[in-house]
């Protein structure tokens, strides 16, 4: 019988990839998603799939967005898709793939397509994707693939997805096409929009404050000069 990984072996790896310290306003983002994966990667019903590899880019980038050391960032991600045993260039390669897809996908046309039997239209690449989540009931859903769906409507209907009702609609039928938890769904992106705001403001104000900091010393340089 394999020994299943457990969430101290996941981060064991991690810190021994990237061995430098992360900031402490990252840090927290960086745990609850190595956690995250970790949990999911050993259910069951869990199957890597190519939007949730979207949805672990598109909230690695976006939380980590400004993280100093820019140079750290690649380490950090790949050290993250490492720990839990995969190939962090499958993520970025596959996610990239998704966005280019996206910019030619109608959001109207996906939704009518994914009701309608597959031998009435025309098998895509992406509609693919979707029909196996539609179509096998013990497929594990993740606030990382709703992350990624998200995305993917944010490349192809930007307008759309952004005006609230509007996007809440559209989510609201994708989810009864897929099979998805609804209610899940939308707060999971509400908390995910929201969590994205607090780290922005964050950054703001560490921002400021190193600025701050940054003045003071360069009075004190200066005054010592002066006193010389």
């Amino acid at each position: 019988m394999n020994n299943i990984r457990t969430v101290s072996d996941t981060k064991r790896t991690f810190y021994s990839l990237h061995t430098r310290p992360i900031n402490s306003i990252y840090r927290r983002v960086v745990e609850e998603l190595m956690v995250e994966m970790h949990l999911l990667s050993v259910n069951v019903d869990f199957s890597y799939d190519p939007i949730y590899a979207l949805g672990v880019v598109t909230a690695f980038d976006r939380f980590m967005q400004g993280y100093q050391p820019s140079s750290d960032q690649d380490s950090i991600f790949n050290a993250l898709i490492k720990a839990q045993q995969d190939d962090p260039q499958k993520y970025r390669g596959d996610a990239q793939h998704l966005t280019e897809l996206a910019k030619t996908l109608s959001v109207k046309d996906l939704i009518v397509n994914l009701k309608a039997s597959p031998d009435e239209v025309a098998e895509t690449e992406l509609l693919g994707y979707f029909r196996t989540v539609a179509t096998n009931p013990k497929w594990k859903y993740s606030r990382l693939y709703a992350i990624g769906l998200y995305t993917l409507l944010e490349v192809a209907d930007p307008n759309g997805i952004q005006d609230k009702a509007t996007g809440e609609q559209i989510l609201t039928q994708l989810a009864e096409a897929l099979h998805l938890p609804q209610d899940k769904l939308l707060k999971d992106l509400d908390l995910y929009r929201s969590n994205l705001e607090k780290v922005a403001q964050a950054r703001i104000m560490i921002e400021e404050m190193t600025q701050a900091e940054r003045k003071k010393r360069e009075q004190r340089a200066n005054e010592a000069v002066g006193l010389n």
